[in-house]
This record gives C-alpha cells, structure tokens and sequence, in this order.
C-alpha cells in the first residue's frame, strides 16, 4: 500500500486580508530569515570551496591574474551579499516596529506583489520610478 504525502497548503498573503496583518507579517518574517539562512548557507559553502585556491602559488603569471580577477568576483559577490544581508535585517526590523510595507517617502502601503518580488523593498513602485527618473536626469546633466 503506498504511503500517502501530506503536503501542507504553502500560505500566500492575500489583498482580500487586511494589509500587513499578523499573517503577513509572519509570512514575510519567514521569508526574510529564509532568504537570509540561504544567502549565509551559499557564501559559507563559496568560501571553503575558495580557501583551498589560497594556498597554490603559481608561478605563470596568467595563472596570478586569473586567481586575482577570481579572487576580486568574489569579494564583489560577497560585498553584495553583505549588503543585502544588511537590508534583510533591516526589512525585519521594520516589521518589529511596524513600518514594514510602507513606502519610506509617502507612507502609503508598498503593495503585496511588490513585497513578494522584492521582500526588502522600501519604496512604492511610483517612489521607486520617481527615485529612478531624478537620478538619471541628475547623471545626464
């Protein structure tokens, strides 16, 4: 007789709830450290893999090159990750205070969708293409 699975329903926040309810911001709480668990796990994972490449000292000088260029991605990725680790932490802390969701410049609601998209997103789409539009006219003068 196989066995039966039980899968759970995975939650979804909906716009039918009240916006940034307790189950949305359980939802995106878990998103969040997920996100952030997974971002921790994959560098840890990148930087034992690349430690070995530490100790091989090449004398072609191509070989240096491309270790350093290998090297200097690396620390880009990782440079990148920190940040975003950092507007993880930020996104969380916001939903402790209350002001998750919330556009930064208008207060007016960031939208599910968005959120989803980008959990760490602070502007609403309209902020957001605002802030886009003032710097690329602030470039081109």
């Amino acid at each position: 007789m196989p066995k039966k699975t039980i899968t759970k329903k995975r939650y979804t926040p909906s716009i039918k709830e009240k916006y940034m309810c307790a189950k949305h911001k359980k939802f995106f709480t878990e998103e969040l450290i997920n996100w952030k668990r997974e971002i921790i796990k994959t560098n840890n994972l990148g930087n034992i893999l690349n430690s070995s490449d530490d100790n091989v000292s090449s004398a072609d000088i191509v070989d240096q090159a491309s270790s350093y260029t290998d090297k200097s991605v690396e620390m880009k990725a990782l440079n990148r990750s920190r940040k975003l680790i950092s507007k993880i932490n930020s996104a969380l802390q916001r939903i402790k205070d209350g002001t998750y969701g919330f556009c930064e410049e208008t207060g007016e609601p960031i939208g599910l969708q968005r959120l989803m998209a980008r959990p760490v997103a602070t502007l609403s789409i309209e902020a957001q293409e605002r802030h886009e539009r003032d710097e690329k006219i602030f470039i081109d003068d």
